[in-house]
């Protein structure tokens, strides 16, 4: 039996609609990282405020409330990051999905590289899917309305 030819066209399609599902779920994924945030500011504000929760420890008072106000802005500069990520890779999802911008979700594609590890694997596969000389053909297409 002879084997099925290959069309590229629709190989190039399928990867970049999973690709595009994918950086939809990263975007929810860095959502849930902010709650995950809040959670966590919920415990150490418990933690750092409660006279109950020190008054058993000998010889260690609760910690300086400056300290308490450095995790706090910590907590707000990773929440930040995370919604700006989310957005990022929202909106390189549904480029990846229309066909346009190729040059901003490779971007965002590198700066997913700096989540390990899903991150970094998602940004490996946009960076090597973009790269095909037949995706970029795809994508000079739909700009110049051909497809």
């Amino acid at each position: 039996m002879a084997p099925l030819p290959i069309d590229q066209g629709n190989i190039d399609a399928d990867h970049l609609n999973l690709l595009s599902i994918f950086h939809f779920v990263s975007a929810g994924l860095a959502l849930l990282g902010i709650l995950f945030l809040i959670g966590e500011s919920a415990l150490v504000h418990f933690i750092f405020t409660s006279p109950g929760f020190w008054q058993n420890q000998r010889g260690v008072g609760p910690p300086p409330r400056q300290i308490f106000a450095i995790v706090i802005v910590v907590y707000i500069i990773l929440a930040i990051l995370l919604m700006v990520v989310s957005i990022l890779n929202a909106m390189s999802g549904w480029f990846l999905r229309t066909r346009k911008n190729r040059t901003f979700s490779l971007v965002v594609a590198g700066i997913n590289c700096v989540q390990i590890p899903l991150g970094t694997i998602l940004g490996i596969f946009t960076i090597i899917v973009l790269s095909r000389p037949s995706v970029r053909e795809s994508y000079e297409a739909q700009k110049l309305g051909i497809r």
